[in-house]
């Protein structure tokens, strides 16, 4: 199934954008985070459609080697399991980062630490969780196949604009995911551009999410990019 990001929406208040992507798609994926954080579970009772929730990312590090920090941004993560399990959603986490390249081992060892909390907090919430690979950016964690070790067994979701700007996307295809991130780019920034507005090959991409039966959401800017996004995937 592909659905839609509030991500396009983010300038209107999270009721407005739900009702107006309720109408175009059985799946939305909330931002949650900035004028869409969801400070009210009971909103989603009135749809019938799937969802899933983008956990809070800004501020958040669950790698960070600052203990106190590493502890809040747990506790982000688990409230945000706390509301996908009242509402039947699957969530998808940033996996933090380090500050230095100095720091990676030492990061990694906090990242695990917070893995295995978020785990508890998943299994006791009968919530599901993923982590989705990052893009282009310095001492993230989770930018090209050879770091899914560091999440194990963990669901995996693929970004396929930030894989393009790594230039992975093909090993990234070749891998086991659950959920997937659709926008375009041209291979050196992070546009989050339409589907067919940049260098991404999406008939392969459409044929790895047929291959895991995963689930898909349109990531881009504007409600006219998921509009165009959707005529172009049909073409594939």
């Amino acid at each position: 199934m592909v659905g839609v990001s509030t991500y396009c929406l983010l300038h209107k208040p999270l009721p407005d954008a739900l009702d107006e992507l309720a109408a175009i798609t059985g799946l939305i994926e909330v931002m949650d985070e900035g004028p869409h954080f969801i400070t009210d579970p009971a909103l989603f009772e009135s749809y019938s459609c799937a969802f899933m929730l983008h956990a809070p990312y800004h501020g958040i590090n669950i790698a960070s080697l600052r203990e106190p920090i590493r502890r809040a941004s747990v506790e982000v993560m688990t409230d945000c399991l706390a509301v996908a399990a009242e509402i039947g959603a699957g969530v998808v986490m940033h996996p933090g980062y380090y500050s230095w390249v100095q720091e990676r081992e030492a990061a990694d060892r906090q990242f695990k630490k917070s893995l295995g909390e978020i785990r508890a907090a998943a299994a006791d919430r009968g919530a599901r969780f993923s982590f989705e690979n990052m893009g282009d950016m310095n001492y993230f964690n989770l930018r090209t196949p050879d770091d899914l070790g560091l999440i194990g067994e963990c669901g995996f979701t693929l970004d396929c604009g930030h894989a393009n700007v790594n230039g992975c996307l093909p090993g990234f295809l070749k891998e086991e995911f659950s959920h997937m991130h659709l926008h375009d780019n041209d291979g050196r920034r992070d546009s989050h551009s339409p589907v067919g507005d940049g260098s991404i090959d999406f008939a392969k991409v459409m044929q790895a999410l047929r291959r895991n039966h995963a689930t898909a959401v349109i990531e881009v800017k504007s409600l006219a990019g998921v509009t165009s996004s959707l005529a172009a995937l049909e073409r594939t």
